[in-house]
């Protein structure tokens, strides 16, 4: 896992929230070594528009119903929750809190490229120096995740800081990803370094237009991190459920904020 970048996915179709969550899945090298609003929520189709690329990957992808501006601006101020703040890189002070909302936590960071889970192209000992091949949260089939193909978030690993899982944080719970106008939803999908945050997957910087490159991609600010409390897509896997998911609980989390 590398701390620096962002990517794509695309979606519509049917998600099942729940209150609950995965057992996040114990990996030889976990990700920290290297470096509620409960409720039912009435799903309906999800505006999504895609343009396929000659390998079959989206690109200029619009995911749902509800702006960026619009969410930018119920969380413009921050309530802080966690008893401490976070740094973006080893190297940098902690200056990220977490803050809290009606039905969701959010931070405001960088983002930092995680590439690990399954074996792809992209996503390989090659590619990324930090590979590693588990994440947290494993799909349905017990199998990890794929970078390259699902847009995940990566939370940092429970600490005297914060702990995401007494937040009402989940694994396969439904994040909305920010960035330069568009909003990506994803699912969390790993744990990372417990001091440090701002990290999602290769397909989540691709999505938004962030250099996915493990290595040398990244956003170095300016992408904003909201994260759905009690919430779960089901399969993990599915894109399509997080898209529909994300956009009913964006959609709630204006109305009650």
């Amino acid at each position: 896992m590398r701390m620096q970048a962002l990517a794509l996915a695309a979606a519509s179709g049917a998600a099942l929230l729940a209150a609950g969550s995965l057992t996040p899945t114990p990996s030889a090298a976990p990700a920290a070594a290297r470096n509620a609003h409960p409720g039912t929520v009435r799903l309906a189709p999800a505006a999504h528009t895609a343009r396929l690329s000659h390998d079959g990957s989206s690109a200029g992808i619009k995911e749902g119903s509800v702006g960026a501006a619009e969410l930018l601006a119920k969380v413009s101020s921050c309530s802080q929750i966690s008893n401490g703040k976070y740094r973006t890189d080893e190297e940098t002070s902690a200056t990220v809190p977490v803050c809290g909302a009606n039905g969701a936590v959010f931070w405001k960071a960088d983002m930092d490229i995680d590439c690990d889970g399954q074996v792809t192209t992209a996503c390989n000992e090659d590619t990324d120096p930090w590979f590693q091949d588990d994440t947290a949260f494993h799909t349905s089939g017990d199998k990890p995740l794929s970078a390259e193909k699902l847009p995940y978030v990566v939370v940092p690993s429970s600490s005297s800081i914060w702990n995401y899982s007494s937040a009402g944080i989940k694994g396969g719970g439904v994040v909305a990803v920010i960035y330069g106008g568009k909003v990506e939803y994803a699912v969390v999908g790993d744990t990372g370094p417990d001091k440090i945050i701002g990290e999602a997957s290769y397909a989540t910087a691709k999505a938004l237009g962030i250099d996915p490159d493990p290595e040398t991609g990244g956003a170095e600010s300016g992408v904003t991190y909201i994260l759905f409390k009690n919430s779960k897509v089901s399969p993990i896997e599915s894109h399509d459920a997080a898209v529909t998911a994300g956009d009913a609980l964006a959609k709630e989390f204006l109305q009650n904020n």
